[in-house]
């Protein structure tokens, strides 16, 4: 009998795309034992005019033998925005971040203004802008607050369960004067359990309990966590609690369901918070929110819809322990919208409805009888009709949108323009134009006390911003580099009058233009000594009145510059380490005696230099971490005359058990 000897063609199941590797030295063919493969599903939905254009990742996964099949169903912002990374959770796992105002301080297009520390109270603004010109998005749902942009992004999320931050540029119609910040959320990985504890100085706690479990057609995500402190001096302590749930199911017939909801608790001493000689002010807050979003695929046509609610209480003590204001509002959207594919693009046709309400002790109408505690009330209605139409090439893109936004204060027009072009696969510029604008607060309205007098005479703000955006990615290395001029008109602000016993006005300027420049450089690798090396930096000026005295508007980053480094060494250890500068336009009142309001000086914003650093050890399912924050001790402040924490340390323990089926 003969023998035949046959050759076996050699089977691998991990490779990469090193030059050194097996695949390149071979020169012969190979096998392949695991195939993964990853598709990205464009969708057309929206929520309304804001949310029509804003991201929701649904994480799928299809077991199948030997093969593994992850989808991503996203709706393509691109093609219509201007859309920035702020945070991603895999390729910023090892920074020294714990609450999302940590992680968006670093970037350069939000100016993040906190008055305690660990996210006790923040405001978020974008590139040159105030915090109430900022739209804040969960999952592509908006949620902000109608009442003040002190409470929008007041959600029940933390870090952990935030897969995501990115920018939303210019967004058309109401809310979104400067901009949207979309938050995202998704599992860490299809089925596991997470629990995160921590603690530290100044009486700092912190546990989070994380899970979730996925199948063929649906996924379930779900967080709790508890946060605490007893404050870095007199009267900053604070408490908050999360709970959130977020699902996902898909039908053949019913088409794909996506619900979420949550609710927050916060407690927190306001010492010098809203006015900076009082040191015995207190607030409690309580939030509750949900939406649900519907898309279904007939053909070449699809349709949506969406409904969101959030339920807003607030406290606030002039005297902690003596109530002096309290609000109860009520935020509801509910949008409609439907999508043609055909040899032209895209074309979209949606509008959305809004309802704000708020009952209150000073803010709105005096009401015929009281509302339990409450004594005044208002109640507003705005809508949007628009159409869209969107164009994608190999190497270029465009869109185009028009539509109406329907308001107390009338009729306006909204649009945008914008388009990209890949002359490379490396390289992508994009550009556009959008007409943005913003309905005054219930407080610009109505907020009256003795250093503040209300404007009932305001209008809407309304703004046209201009963007260019260039990107650069090979290998290891990613650039970006950005441009924008944004026309302002009748902004809202809190300006100080003499005339007026030296109180604070609500007013409008009649114009504001800002301009800015954001460059960023990224280098992260998943080997080597070296991790991941970031650069960033970002310029902004306004031709703002110099003779007036406000305290948002003018007060924005002029400078901003940020580096961070990771670094992986013995194995299981790393170290990541951020350094920055920052550069406040304007001036604050100072008052040196706590409780006195006539001792008062005013005070330039000084430039300042923070670092912070993380240390960790992982192995199987237990990682150990060390953070320190504000390392060299700084004295600064983001708000005039609140001090801000020196070095503040944390240490904690993170178990993540993955579950197999």
């Amino acid at each position: 009998m003969k023998n035949i000897s046959t050759n076996r063609i050699p089977c691998f199941r991990r490779w990469n795309r090193k030059g050194w590797s097996v695949f390149a030295s071979l020169h012969r063919q190979v096998t392949i034992g695991v195939l993964s493969v990853s598709m990205s599903i464009l969708l057309l939905s929206a929520q309304h005019v804001a949310a029509q254009e804003a991201d929701s990742t649904v994480v799928r996964s299809l077991r199948i033998d030997e093969v593994g099949i992850s989808g991503s169903q996203s709706s393509p912002m691109r093609n219509v925005l201007a859309v920035t990374p702020l945070f991603d959770r895999k390729a910023q796992a090892a920074a020294p971040v714990q609450t999302l105002e940590a992680a968006l301080r670093l970037t350069p297009s939000i100016d993040l203004r906190e008055r305690g520390g660990k996210g006790a109270q923040a405001d978020i603004s974008i590139r040159g802008g105030s915090f109430d010109q900022t739209m804040v998005l969960l999952n592509g749902i908006d949620f902000t607050d109608a009442r003040t942009g002190h409470q929008s992004h007041s959600l029940p999320v933390d870090l952990e369960a935030i897969s995501a931050i990115e920018l939303v540029d210019g967004l058309p119609g109401v809310g979104a004067y400067a901009g949207a910040v979309n938050i995202r959320t998704a599992p860490l990985m299809p089925d596991y359990l997470r629990f995160d504890a921590s603690g530290g100085s100044y009486g700092y706690g912190y546990a989070n309990l994380s899970g979730a479990v996925t199948g063929q057609r649906f996924s379930l995500l779900g967080a709790v966590s508890y946060r605490r402190s007893d404050g870095y001096r007199h009267n900053t302590d604070f408490d908050n609690c999360n709970a959130f749930v977020r699902a996902t199911w898909e039908t053949q017939r019913a088409g794909y369901f996506e619900f979420q909801t949550g609710y927050q608790t916060r407690e927190f001493g306001s010492n010098g918070f809203y006015a900076a000689y009082n040191p015995d002010q207190w607030e409690r807050t309580s939030t509750a929110l949900a939406s649900l979003r519907w898309r279904k695929e007939v053909g070449r046509f699809s349709v949506g819809a969406s409904a969101s609610y959030r339920k807003n209480f607030d406290r606030y003590d002039w005297t902690r322990g003596t109530a002096m204001n309290r609000h109860n509002t009520d935020n509801v959207g509910a949008g409609l919208w439907a999508d043609c594919r055909w040899s032209g693009g895209v074309t979209s046709l949606g509008g959305n409805y809004a309802y704000n309400h708020i009952y209150s002790t000073n803010l709105g109408e005096l009401l015929d009888a009281p509302h339990g505690v409450y004594t005044h009330g208002k109640a507003r209605h705005t809508g949007n009709v628009w159409v869209r139409h969107t164009v994608q090439g190999r190497r270029f893109d465009a869109a185009a949108s028009a539509g109406i936004s329907l308001t107390p204060y009338g009729e306006s027009a909204l649009w945008s323009l914008s388009g990209g072009f890949r002359p490379m696969a490396e390289f992508y510029v994009k550009a556009g134009i959008s007409q943005s604008m913003r309905l005054p607060t219930f407080t610009d309205l109505y907020y009256s006390s003795p250093a503040q007098i209300n404007n009932l005479d305001l209008v809407p703000e309304h703004a046209v911003t201009y963007h260019i955006d260039v990107d650069y990615t090979k290998r290891c290395w990613s650039f970006r580099a950005a441009a924008y001029y944004r026309a302002g008109r009748d902004i809202i602000d809190w300006v100080r009058r003499e005339e007026m016993g030296g109180k604070w006005h609500s007013e409008q300027t009649s114009r504001l233009n800002t301009y800015g420049v954001e460059l960023t450089g990224v280098y992260a690798t998943d080997e080597g000594f070296l991790r991941r090396a970031a650069l960033s930096y970002s310029y902004t000026t306004t031709d703002r009145n110099t003779d007036v005295e406000a305290q948002s508007a003018m007060d924005f980053m002029r400078h901003k510059a940020a580096l961070s480094v990771e670094v992986r060494f013995l194995r299981r250890i790393s170290f990541a380490l951020t350094g920055s500068v920052y550069d406040r336009n304007g001036s604050y009142t100072d008052y040196p005696i706590a409780g006195n309001s006539q001792v008062k000086t005013l005070r330039d914003f000084k430039p300042y230099f923070l670092l912070d650093g993380r240390l960790s050890w992982a192995k199987g399912i237990c990682r150990l971490y060390v953070d320190a924050t504000n390392l060299t001790d700084t004295r600064y402040c983001d708000m005039g005359g609140i001090p801000l924490p020196g070095t503040w340390i944390t240490g904690g323990m993170t178990l993540t058990i993955g579950m197999r089926r």
